[in-house]
């Protein structure tokens, strides 16, 4: 009995020390493994655990941006940019993924998975670790490939709607929505067609009612040929009626030309597009306008640059358009968006969203005074000079350098959680 009592004794004392030394091999594997910097979930931490996710782009001897655009089926491109620093400098790689318009989140994140592993690669088999490393192939190759009996035509529908209420308010929404699209290499055709209506009342009290409408049906069109990697042709084209805007009936022509300083096959990490255009509108109105018009006939252009980015220290946009009435040049209007995502200094990054237009060229405007509840319920347009919007948040993380442990206990709180997102 004592003896056995002293082996107990001894093993507890024991296990500490292999649990040190167990800890101490895998500690030893974590320090050679390779640092990565990129917006990573717990979903990619726990199946790419043979890295190490650090904080900060400094630290990091591979960095990932993840950029993603809509595809002409109406799904999505991820594009993964592997860039080496420190002892893997000069190395960089592209890789890319694309997403059907009905893929689940579970494939969307599993497609990004099974990308991010074989970007890293290259650079992971430059560490201790890559004769941990197996690499397998699941599927049989065919030898022949499939025709597409759509010939890129991609056709959707969809109708959404709300029904809200209480004891002195309701409320519900209607819209519709049919589009068509083919997008190749040479040709970019987007045709979309939308109905809406929309009504809120507010009950005041046994007599006083307030009610708010609007309806809105429109046709929009967009052929694009491309020229070369920089210069393309195209236009718009639409149809349309809208309470909001005083609109009966109305519908414009808009051909234009573009050009891309950079080449078009870059436009997942920088872009400056110029773009021109110049056409014919014919408006219908509701009501008489502000300057006695029922109905009239307008030429008009448009000015537009178009500057995108995305490196490591952050991304931006920036959007400034310019657009005339041809019969008054007075009646014009120039709006600027930006948005600006940039990292300081480390652990410290700023974003920043904003928007101003300078407004000249309301000519639908309704002639006759707007009831006070219409106004409050944002049920016509009303005269303005400009508007603007703005938005900003700054963000400093601190302490270890590391990200690598996912926890899920209790929740998203400390970083656990399911996350159904494969990027930024």
């Amino acid at each position: 009995m004592k003896r056995n009592i002293i082996f107990l004794i001894c093993l507890l004392f024991a296990l500490p020390l292999f649990s040190q030394e167990t800890t101490s091999q895998s500690d030893t594997l974590r320090k050679d493994a390779l640092n990565v910097f990129m917006e990573s979930t717990d979903f990619i931490r726990k199946e790419i655990p043979y890295v190490n996710y650090v904080r900060d782009i400094k630290d990091a001897g591979v960095y990932i941006i993840s950029t993603d655009q809509n595809t002409g089926s109406g799904g999505v491109e991820y594009t993964y940019f592997f860039v080496g620093q420190h002892e893997y400098a000069g190395m960089r790689d592209t890789l890319s993924f694309v997403t059907t318009p009905d893929e689940t989140d579970e494939g969307r994140r599993e497609k990004g998975l099974s990308v991010l592993k074989l970007g890293l690669m290259r650079y992971v088999a430059k560490t201790p670790l890559a004769k941990y490393m197996k690499i397998s192939f699941t599927e049989p190759l065919t030898e022949t490939i499939s025709t597409d009996k759509w010939n890129s035509w991609v056709f959707r529908s969809s109708v959404s709607g709300f029904l809200q209420g209480e004891k002195t308010y309701k409320s519900h929404y209607l819209s519709g929505n049919v589009s068509a699209a083919r997008i190749t290499e040479d040709w970019k055709i987007n045709l979309n067609s939308t109905l809406s209506r929309s009504e809120d009342k507010f009950i005041i009290d046994d007599t006083t009612t307030i009610t708010g409408k609007n309806s809105s049906e429109s046709f929009n069109a967009l052929i694009v040929k491309s020229l070369n990697d920089h210069w393309s042709i195209g236009g718009t084209a639409r149809l349309g009626t809208s309470s909001y805007s005083n609109e009966k009936f109305t519908y414009s022509v808009m051909p234009g030309i573009e050009y891309d300083v950079f080449p078009y096959s870059e436009s997942t990490r920088r872009q400056l597009r110029l773009l021109y255009t110049a056409g014919f509108t014919y408006a219908n109105y509701l009501d008489s306008t502000i300057y006695d018009k029922t109905k009239e006939s307008l030429w008009s252009h448009a000015f537009s640059a178009s500057y995108e980015v995305v490196q490591k220290w952050g991304s931006i946009n920036i959007i400034v358009e310019y657009r005339n009435y041809l019969h008054d040049w007075s009646k014009n209007n120039l709006s600027v968006f930006g948005y600006l995502d940039l990292r300081i200094a480390k652990g410290l990054s700023v974003t920043l969203v904003g928007s101003a237009a300078m407004v000249h060229d309301q000519l639908g405007l309704v002639k006759e005074d707007i009831p006070v509840d219409q106004i409050l319920l944002q049920r016509k347009e009303l005269a303005t000079q400009f508007e603007y919007f703005t938005s900003f948040g700054f963000t400093y993380t601190f302490g270890s350098i590391y990200n690598n442990v996912v926890n899920p206990r209790f929740g998203n709180s400390g970083g656990g959680g399911i996350s159904i997102s494969i990027s930024e």
